[in-house]
């Protein structure tokens, strides 16, 4: 092997020992943080994997003459981490489920990492597991089935919130550039900045309201079915509830078992059923409409408020170039956000975001001054 490919493969060693590392540090978080016994064993023995892995990357590394490094969390693991312990798990199992599916794909063009790809896909299974029983946890059955290679197998609230503050702040931006691009005055602008705010917020606010209480209200049309099947039809109940356990990887005569308990007490069998079936819970069923609603409400007029606040103080083509600015610095801090959930690079998503922001931006200005221009002849 010449120099050139030794260099390579060190490279990828190290990449993939610090990926390893990040994942094993996040999973020991959530072992820490986590107060049901049953899914801090989970989390624990996923860390146990995680860093097998490590230490066989670090092997390879140390045998193709490179050094180890001291292990240093990177800013996007500490962030999840602060996320996990601030939030809870469920803000984010769909992050770390995305981040083993990219794992499985990374090591499929590695030869040397093929046995570690049954594990990484298990990983996911695990996690879209603990996503869809959030609202009951995991039971021992489920540990258990840990522990035979992980055969068994999600927190969009963060999500959410970027992609609303995103959604405000790109439509008044581009709002905005296109009023002044008419060659409006500062007043003008402003009262457009927040008319745009507060019909943006107020149509995402209804939108989300709507949402979810149509969702509330489907879904406890389903448990009534739910309620009448279980009283009318007991039997072929307790056969949907051996088929979603035995799809978990339960034995047939243990999922039976199981099955006929919990339907022996009927308003338990309920719960199970929605909780299984519909994956709500029925406490809750999804949420709350208007909490629902002012969130948006809130997230939409956060990212709407920022090229507005130089108009507040300037005029002319000064506010113009500073509202840009300020616009500039939060599509890139959204584009950075976006990166706990894609892993890419913060500078890339960042420049991104930023780039196409401005570029949008730019095209609605020069509409505005031509339509400005049009009108005022």
């Amino acid at each position: 092997m010449n120099s050139v490919d030794a260099s390579t493969e060190r490279k990828r060693y190290l990449q993939n020992l610090e990926e390893e590392r990040n994942s094993a540090f996040l999973y020991r978080t959530l072992a820490e943080k986590e107060e049901n016994g049953n899914l801090a064993e989970v989390y624990r023995r996923l860390a146990e994997a995680e860093e097998g892995h490590a230490d066989l990357w670090g092997q390879k590394l140390d045998v193709a003459g490179g050094a180890v490094p001291p292990f240093r969390p990177t800013t996007r693991t500490r962030i999840l981490a602060w996320l996990a312990g601030r939030f809870g798990a469920q803000v984010v199992i769909p992050t770390l489920t995305a981040k083993e599916n990219a794992a499985s794909s990374d090591y499929a063009g590695q030869a040397d990492a093929a046995d570690l790809i049954p594990t990484e896909q298990s990983h996911a299974r695990v996690l879209r597991q603990i996503g869809e029983n959030s609202a009951a946890g995991l039971g021992g059955s489920a540990v258990a089935q840990l522990e035979g290679r992980h055969r068994m197998a999600g927190g969009n609230a963060l999500r959410a919130a970027v992609l609303g503050a995103s959604d405000g702040l790109l439509s008044n931006f581009n709002l905005i550039m296109g009023v002044a691009g008419a060659a409006l005055s500062a007043r003008n602008i402003l009262l457009t900045g927040f008319a745009g705010l507060l019909a943006g917020a107020i149509s995402m606010a209804l939108g989300e309201w709507i949402s979810v209480q149509s969702s509330r209200e489907l879904y406890q049309k389903h448990i009534e079915t739910e309620r009448e099947e279980i009283e009318n039809a007991p039997e072929e109940e307790i056969e949907e509830l051996v088929l979603i356990y035995q799809a978990r990887g339960m034995e047939e005569s243990v999922a039976r078992q199981f099955a006929t308990r919990i339907m022996a007490d009927r308003e338990n069998a309920l719960t199970t059923l929605v909780r299984e079936e519909l994956g709500v819970d029925p406490e809750e069923l999804g949420g709350s409409a208007w909490e629902a609603a002012f969130t948006s409400f809130l997230l939409f007029a956060v990212g709407a408020i920022v090229p507005v606040i130089p108009f507040l103080f300037l005029e002319g083509m000064t506010a113009v170039v500073v509202s840009a600015a300020f616009s500039a610095v939060g599509l890139f801090a959204i584009g950075a956000a976006i990166t706990l959930f894609t892993g890419r690079s913060i500078w890339y998503s960042g420049m991104r975001q930023v780039a196409f922001g401005l570029i949008a931006a730019g095209a609605t200005f020069a509409v505005g001054r031509l339509v400005g221009v049009a009108v005022m002849g």
